[in-house]
């Protein structure tokens, strides 16, 4: 009798709470799980991911694969582990989760790339070898496979010998001088790095001590102030590690930080291979750099938040750069938090996990205060560079030009004068934030937002910013027909515009995302910042972190207020953390740096807290006020959104999800809503939520469970779609 073939339990890419289960196509081809598979799904087909094998089904009768991608698991055993504990921490389905971990490249049928691996003929036939003296070029690359005789890639081949060499190794292995009896995926070597423009940088004694205590497998804060040489840390605990063959993982809020990044690794690490991850590459770049983590190719992966995923056989380390940023938090599909999953893999492996910032995140402060974490400091910049002098300019009652007092228009001439930098710092790109008829107050709104259009002068267009919609700037205005519109408000674009008329060869430039688009254009501009070819920077968040501009000596930040009064709880944070990333751009060589801050607030204890005890006093003081409102994280919270076609399809749907869970309510478990969301339509589709808030993270991830377990029992009428959202740290 024979045996029962094992059944294979599959991910689908499909919103299923659930595996499927197929049979393999034999026991001889038993695909091993991490393993990609084309399946049958109704009635197409779709690539799934094998999870596990099982004795036995629920389901009566069951399909086979269709075919096996892989010859080899894409994902190990760790890695699935991970994504299978993050489909159940954040309730989202495991098929997409899995899913989301490869590069797109590969989430379709498409094979691995294989190149030949080329070596000489066991037996050559002398006459053959007389014959290759009348092809010198066949020669030429016979003889330097020759020299090798474990074998050369063809990329090899091709990058010594030009991709003619293709033709010249078809001719040799007529000739059966030559044979490929082997393919393997190959991560070709980066450039080399241009020799370093500075002298090797020597540790301080905080520095040193930082580095002598990341030894032991756990989560490091390392909290170090702007300038205060957080990365020569980082590259220092590394290299241990990499000497004994273990593989480093880096992540990086924003793509504008992997150049400079690149560049510093690079050069302290010239004969490891880096690659990078991110949004901005081609496809191809980043299925390339993913395959090099995942073969053990790569000794060091910088990469934005979706490189926590990747498969990477020798991990020894994760490093987690301006781990406050919430760009590490996905906010759409499945809403995962990388910081908090670096934290979890590190702690899966049983190896060491640095958190990096000068402005920690609450949660990771309260971590290191419970001692959860340890907490490594740096509270100086290395020699004699000095903390920036930080200015209030109270601007009530000053003319404001496009959003520039006329203090800091003096401050901004004296400075370029004497051959400095100058940033102004605005996270509000376009022109204005709005365009209106001064005659009967139409102002231009986005149809399917219900929000203001923002009005971009370079392009004459009217952006929503929240959906994208575009359109044409209207010539009048389409209520009364007054041709005399006008803006209100400023945007980075129309400070430069203004800047230009006070400095019209003041060399600025504007960095956002209207100015970064085409690929490349970021890396450019901030080349042109560190020749000196430009004096005066214009910015929103990309401009705010990570970068080191040795000639900046003025910062200007504008429009502070928009934060102080706040209804969002993290309100006080952020901006705190704003103005010392922001503040920490100046006078990070030898310079003094002064920063200015504009207010119509100069006596707000914000501004008292923050300016003459720091961020850390800003830091207890919220964290006081969070736990006696039991917000996180002194509580959990998870965010319950609904969208539909109607306002009251939305929230009908709400409430039933409200009246499944109300068996949990307690003194410790509360549900805030049914309610419109602040932002209550976008995209024409109407949006409202449901916040869940525990002191018990348990009990809150219990009431999810019977909520996703209960998913097909929810009645959804006027095309309702809805999700989850763990930790949120958006309420909008």
């Amino acid at each position: 009798m024979s045996k029962p073939l094992p059944i294979l339990r599959v991910a689908v890419p499909r919103p299923l709470y659930q595996y499927l289960d197929y049979l393999p196509l034999s026991s001889d081809n038993l695909p091993q799980p991490g393993t990609r598979v084309r399946v049958p799904f109704g009635p197409s087909e779709v690539t799934g991911v094998v999870v596990d094998h099982a004795g036995e089904s629920a389901f009566e009768s069951l399909k086979s694969i269709i075919r096996v991608l892989d010859p080899e698991p894409l994902l190990d055993q760790h890695t699935l582990k991970l994504l299978r504990w993050a489909s159940q921490y954040y309730h989202h389905p495991a098929g997409e989760v899995i899913a989301h971990a490869l590069p797109l490249a590969l989430r379709g049928q498409r094979q691995i790339p294989a190149t030949a691996i080329w070596t000489c003929c066991h037996s050559i036939d002398e006459k053959d070898l007389q014959k290759l003296q009348r092809a010198p070029k066949q020669q030429a690359v016979f003889d330097t496979i020759q020299r090798h005789p474990e074998g050369l890639n063809q990329v090899l081949l091709q990058t010594r010998f030009g991709p003619g060499v293709n033709n010249l190794l078809r001719a040799l292995a007529r000739k059966k001088l030559i044979e490929s009896l082997q393919f393997e995926f190959y991560f070709p070597l980066p450039e080399p790095p241009a020799a370093p423009t500075r002298n090797p940088v020597r540790l301080s004694t905080e520095q040193q001590n930082c580095v002598r205590q990341i030894q032991a497998a756990k989560p490091y804060l390392l909290h170090g102030v702007t300038g205060s040489g957080k990365t020569e840390v980082y590259l220092h605990a590394m290299e241990p590690l990499l000497t004994a063959g273990k593989q480093v993982l880096i992540l990086v809020p924003e793509i504008g930080l992997t150049p400079q990044l690149l560049s510093r690794f690079q050069h302290h690490f010239p004969t490891y291979t880096i690659a990078v991850m991110h949004s901005g590459l081609a496809d191809g770049e980043r299925m390339k750099a993913w395959l090099g983590a995942q073969t053990g190719q790569v000794d060091i992966l910088i990469g934005t938040r979706s490189a926590i995923f990747a498969p990477m056989p020798r991990l020894g380390m994760i490093l987690i750069d301006e781990e406050h940023d919430s760009s590490f938090k996905q906010q759409e599909g499945f809403r995962y938090h990388a910081r908090d999953l670096a934290v979890k893999r590190a702690h899966d492996l049983k190896i060491p996990v640095i958190l990096g910032s000068a402005t920690p995140a609450l949660e990771t402060l309260h971590n290191a205060m419970q001692e959860r974490y340890q907490y490594l400091s740096l509270k100086q910049r290395p020699g004699t560079v000095m903390q920036p002098t930080v200015l209030v300019q109270d601007i009530r009652g000053l003319p404001l030009e496009s959003g520039v007092c006329p203090p800091l228009l003096g401050q901004i001439r004296e400075h370029t004068e004497a051959g400095n930098q100058v940033m102004l710092f605005l996270n509000r790109r376009g022109f204005a934030p709005a365009l209106m008829c001064p005659a009967c107050g139409w102002h231009a709104v986005c149809n399917r937002c219900d929000a203001n259009m923002t009005y971009h002068a370079h392009s004459l267009k009217l952006i929503c910013h929240r959906c994208d919609f575009e359109r044409a700037v209207d010539n009048h205005c389409p209520q009364c027909g007054n041709t005399h519109i006008t803006t209100r408000g400023q945007g980075t674009e129309r400070i430069e515009q203004k800047l230009q008329t006070h400095f019209p060869d003041g060399r600025i430039i504007r960095i956002d995302r209207d100015t970064t688009r085409r690929r490349g254009e970021l890396q450019r501009k901030l080349a042109l910042i560190h020749d000196g070819q430009a004096a005066i920077l214009i910015g929103t968040q990309m401009l705010a972190k990570g970068h080191d501009f040795p000639n900046l000596t003025l910062v200007g930040i504008l429009d502070v207020d928009q934060s102080l009064f706040s209804t969002d709880f993290r309100a006080w944070e952020r901006l705190a953390q704003v103005v010392i990333q922001v503040a920490g751009r100046a006078g990070r060589a030898d310079k003094k740096g002064t920063v200015v801050l504009q207010t119509t607030q100069p006596d707000h204890p914000f501004f008292q807290i923050l300016l003459s005890e720091g961020y850390l006093a800003i830091a207890r003081q919220s964290l006081s006020e969070r736990q006696n409102w039991h917000f996180p994280p002194f509580a959990y919270q998870a965010l319950i959104r609904a969208n539909a076609n109607k306002q009251q399809h939305a929230l009908q749907f709400l409430q039933q999800i409200k009246t499944l869970l109300e068996p949990y309510q307690a003194a410790d478990f509360t549900l805030l809503g049914p309610a419109p969301s602040p932002i209550e339509k976008r995209a024409n589709r109407y949006r409202g939520q449901l916040l869940i808030t525990s002191l018990q993270r348990q009990r809150l991830h219990q009431a999810l469970d019977s909520l996703s377990q209960s998913n097909k029992k929810l009645r959804k009428t006027g095309g309702v779609r809805w999700s989850i959202d763990v930790d949120p740290i958006d309420y909008s």
